[in-house]
């Protein structure tokens, strides 16, 4: 399981790439899976601090009791309409583990500059996985840039 620190150091260029097309956009996709085996999509917000990625919950949310049962996830950056300028679209999936230390739940309240109001779920990250797909030029093709954790980065085209 890699922090987000550890995947930064393996694949600095791409991992720079997917933070900034990420942080782009307030809100975010979030996969998780129900009790039933079956996904559940929501909505939210995630947080690049102290070289880590995190993710955070309203007490009790569906999508928080998802990530305690079973704490498997997928994640993608907002979608937004390509064009000329299009950055690309970024996916990380992974794992989580809730933060219950009240210090780190203090210290990424503080760096949001804002907070939740009350009790709230926290997880720190670790990423198996980190895709970025874009056009290429020409603008005929697309070009995936995956690391998976264990295997460095690959780079694949497709027509």
């Amino acid at each position: 399981m890699a922090s987000w620190q550890e995947v930064t150091e393996e694949a600095q260029e791409l991992a720079a790439a997917v933070k900034e097309i990420f942080d782009a956009h307030r809100h975010k996709v979030l996969a998780t899976l129900r009790k039933d085996g079956s996904p559940r999509i929501s909505g939210t917000e995630v947080i690049f601090a102290f070289g880590d990625l995190w993710l955070g919950g309203m007490w009790r949310s569906k999508k928080a009791l998802d990530l305690l049962r079973d704490p498997r996830f997928a994640l993608h950056s907002a979608t937004i309409d390509p064009d000329d300028n299009w950055p690309g679209d970024a996916k990380i999936s992974g794992t989580v583990k809730e933060v219950q230390d009240q210090e780190e739940k203090s210290a990424i309240r503080q760096e949001i500059g804002e907070g939740p109001i009350g009790p709230f779920h926290l997880f720190r990250v670790n990423v198996h996985e980190m895709v970025l797909t874009r056009v290429g030029d020409p603008p005929d093709h697309l070009v995936i840039e995956l690391w998976r954790e264990g295997e460095g980065v690959r780079r694949f085209e497709r027509k």
